[in-house]
């Protein structure tokens, strides 16, 4: 039984059965900030499990870029591989609010292994929950809840990042099964992964209305991990290259209508982009702890370094930023569990929270000085995890084209 059944045995408050997310606490504006007693339990019980279990590992994971598989089965005992997925498929079945608090915990000890959290729950069991058959749903979501499964998605190739639309893998029907062919790169859980939600051509002429997404695993012939990747940071997850060379999938594999793969994709990565928001702010609230700490001991010239004004106003920026970046987080979620269109607002919080992350561990490591650039200190693992926060589900540049876009719509 996961730690959030043994939280709540009879019901969960904001869980996937009821009224979704707990709605007479909100009603009218969002003015109401406090959290309720169970989700105050639950960011406590999983802050002792991050700092008691994953913390000792988490440097560890980092120099060998190795997942852990000890943590993963721990991860599963505490029912984080199943987050949010219905208590009836055996998950936990919160709110996202509760979910990105998780994240965020889990991120500001081990930003890796919130990575492989996140993934796993947010583009890999979320949407198969959200748009899978009876049949899906009962084959995937207890096993991926129980962590029996790792998920991951993957619509980026070689050369289709951003240009969603502009993807190679192609998908031929053949009679009741689907032929697909292709390479998928930069694939979060890629190399330890067992489930995963492709995107593929079905039609080219049709552009982005010729993609559908097909749940494949990893025991299907001729479905491989191809290149392990040696990254900058968030070096204890696995990113590999999948490849498919005729890899035979049944029709019972397409997730929803197999003309709504891209749109399915593009709401998948809406919700996406709160866990890799929450992430960062994890790390960003990891910059500023160690920052607080090291310079209240820090002595120069006769005093705390934190004495000195440009220090104080650094931690006073990273504070402001984190509480302003976990708002946005919040806002999206909540607009997310009412079921109403979050996409601007899912961007708006990964936007500010990814570079309130780099920002939070730059100054971090100019407050450390010489000793925030050497491994004996956590804040330089911190500064290369938070990074990549600013690339994948999508990049800075194209949250801002999507806050544009829905600024100019609005004017119209």
């Amino acid at each position: 039984m996961s730690i959030f059944a043994a939280i709540h045995p009879q019901q969960h408050e904001n869980s996937w059965h009821g009224n979704s997310f707990n709605s007479t606490r909100y009603r009218g504006p969002l003015m109401d900030f406090e959290l309720t007693s169970k989700q105050r339990m639950i960011q406590k019980t999983v802050r002792e499990f991050a700092e008691t279990v994953l913390k000792p590992t988490a440097a560890e994971i980092d120099e060998t870029q190795e997942f852990s598989w000890e943590n993963a089965k721990a991860i599963g005992n505490m029912g984080l591989w199943g987050i949010q997925i219905d208590p009836a498929y055996g998950g936990s079945g919160l709110d996202t609010i509760s979910y990105a608090m998780i994240i965020e915990e889990i991120a500001r000890v081990s930003p890796a292994s919130s990575l492989d959290i996140t993934v796993h729950n947010s583009v890999c069991a979320y949407p198969i929950q959200r748009w899978g058959t009876d049949d899906q749903k009962s084959r995937f979501l207890p096993r991926l809840a129980s962590g029996e499964y790792i998920g991951g998605f993957s619509m980026t190739e070689p050369n289709a990042g951003s240009d969603v639309a502009g993807m190679q893998t192609t998908a031929v029907k053949d009679g009741d099964t689907y032929i697909l062919n292709g390479t998928k790169t930069f694939v979060t859980n890629g190399g330890i992964g067992s489930t995963f939600l492709i995107g593929a051509q079905t039609n080219k002429k049709l552009g982005a209305k010729g993609i559908a997404v097909f749940i494949l695993e990893k025991s299907m012939e001729g479905f491989t991990v191809g290149k392990i990747e040696n990254k900058l940071g968030m070096r204890g997850s696995s990113t590999a290259e999948l490849i498919m060379t005729d890899v035979v999938v049944p029709n019972e594999n397409i997730l929803g209508m197999e003309k709504d793969g891209f749109k399915i994709a593009m709401e998948t990565l809406y919700a996406g982009r709160i866990g890799i928001a929450a992430q960062a702010i994890g790390i960003a609230q990891a910059a500023f702890e160690l920052s607080v700490d090291y310079s209240s001991k820090r002595q120069q010239f006769g005093k705390p370094i934190n004495s000195q004004q440009v220090i104080s106003f650094y931690l006073a920026d990273m504070l402001t930023e984190i509480d302003m970046s976990r708002l946005l987080v919040q806002k999206a979620a909540f607009l997310k569990d009412k079921h109403a269109n979050y996409a601007k607002e899912s961007a708006q919080c990964k936007l500010i929270a990814s570079e309130t992350a780099m920002r939070a561990t730059t100054k971090a490591i100019q407050i450390f000085g010489g000793y925030g650039y050497i491994k004996d200190y956590p804040i330089e693992r911190f500064f290369r995890d938070a990074k990549v926060t600013e690339i994948y589900e999508g990049t800075s540049e194209i949250m801002r084209m999507i806050i544009a876009q829905d600024i100019i719509k609005n004017l119209k």
